[in-house]
């Protein structure tokens, strides 16, 4: 069974102006995505891809996309894929995330987060969505590896 927000993404996701509204649906969801203005473009199991483009309220003191920013990007990108890849039995929550800066980040941010499947549903365990943003030249400016962990739901 899928997550909603995948089943919605199914609904919503064929279209530009489809995937601009589901994402402003996730940000009321969850309103501290709303202030990096994000864009689903791809949703599916094991696999999500958000982008940001770079505006003045996601830039730093040096005129580049702010740490924050990138780390915000991660999670959404990772806690979608996440739930996308899950079965509707469990749930999950992000319980660490290890981050690295690799170079400036400059002009538009896409973030791929990829899930592995869970080995068994009915266990406790964390889960690693890993996550890269690069650039609009493609560059590699910024990795993030996120525990979740994933635990079956209650009635």
């Amino acid at each position: 069974m899928a997550s909603e927000a995948l089943n919605l993404f199914r609904k919503l996701g064929r279209s530009a102006t489809g995937r601009w509204l589901y994402s402003r649906l996730i940000c009321w969801r969850a309103p501290y995505f709303g202030s990096i203005s994000p864009t689903v473009d791809v949703l599916e199991p094991g696999r999500c891809v958000v982008r940001i483009r770079h505006r003045r309220r996601v830039q730093n003191h040096i005129g580049t996309v702010h740490a924050i920013a990138l780390c915000n990007l991660a999670e959404m990108a990772g806690g979608l894929a996440t739930d996308a890849t899950i079965p509707g039995s469990t749930r999950w929550i992000p319980k660490g995330m290890t981050v690295r800066y690799l170079r400036k980040a400059s002009g538009v941010m896409t973030a791929t987060a990829l899930v592995p499947l869970i080995a068994d549903p009915a266990q406790m365990q964390d889960l690693h969505a890993k996550i890269e943003v690069r650039d609009a030249q493609n560059e590699l400016v910024f990795d993030a590896d996120i525990t979740m962990w994933v635990s079956p739901r209650r009635s």
